[in-house]
């Protein structure tokens, strides 16, 4: 029995709202919109669309998007975001860089994952060092199957951060799906002796404790992730793999 997840489980660097970016420093009306939209995107949608109409300029259209985004309206949201990237032109790079990774999260959740990938991929040429779009990008080539070219850009930033558990735990998984199971080990015990209360530490763990034969050792860190962090989307997974291990163990008797 093989026991795998989505690697989509662990959205470490898609944030679950889209956050400001330095487009309009200083103005109110910007930061009180991206508020609203992170916490009543309905009605933040109607104030942005009228402040867009009033001439808000870059600042209204992102918060528009934002919106968008918090509504689960995926597509319509990644369009903008890229609408919004193309027209600053006189934004920094970085905050380009940013709208375009917001972007690319968009599409991520709409599972266009050609299109999440050209956004992240264009994000890096304008931050060619920003460890969270590496991550990002790497969740999307995983979600492409293409494992080895998502290691490539964990390695990046586990090269700058060794410590980066998020990262670790990712390549973990991306080496599992790769069958290269001792380096999976390596970056698993690496990113538990970090954070060995972490939900999908606990879950990575354990798969891979149940793929090198150690089942009491699986079952035990899928116990634990079941007890702090019951309910969640991990604890969840873990409790499907329990009950695969169950039917094994009365398998084999």
């Amino acid at each position: 029995m093989v026991y795998r997840i989505l690697l989509a489980l662990f959205i470490f660097g898609t944030a679950a709202h889209a956050a400001p970016v330095e487009i309009d420093s200083g103005n109110r009306t910007y930061e009180n919109c991206m508020r609203l939209a992170n916490s009543d995107p309905d009605a933040a949608l109607e104030a942005a669309l009228a402040w867009q109409d009033m001439g808000g300029g870059g600042a209204a259209q992102h918060c528009v998007a934002a919106t968008l985004f918090n509504l689960g309206q995926y597509v319509q949201a990644a369009k903008r975001f890229e609408l919004v990237a193309d027209q600053l032109h006189d934004a920094p790079p970085a905050a380009r860089a940013a709208i375009l990774a917001q972007s690319g999260t968009a599409w991520f959740r709409a599972e266009d994952l050609e299109r999440a990938a050209a956004a992240q991929t264009a994000a890096l040429k304008l931050a060619p060092k920003d460890s969270e779009i590496f991550i990002d990008r790497a969740m999307t080539l995983a979600g492409a199957k293409n494992y080895w070219e998502a290691i490539d850009d964990l390695n990046r930033v586990i090269n700058i951060n060794p410590d980066r558990v998020d990262a670790l735990i990712l390549r973990a998984s991306a080496y599992r799906f790769v069958d290269a199971l001792p380096l999976a080990q390596e970056d698993a015990e690496a990113a538990f002796r970090l954070a060995p209360d972490r939900p999908e530490v606990l879950l990575e763990y354990g798969i891979l404790q149940r793929l090198l034969g150690n089942k009491d050792g699986a079952r035990q860190i899928w116990l634990k992730l079941l007890r702090l962090h019951s309910g969640t989307p991990a604890a969840d997974a873990a409790q499907r793999n329990l009950e695969m291990l169950d039917v094994l163990v009365e398998q084999a008797r």
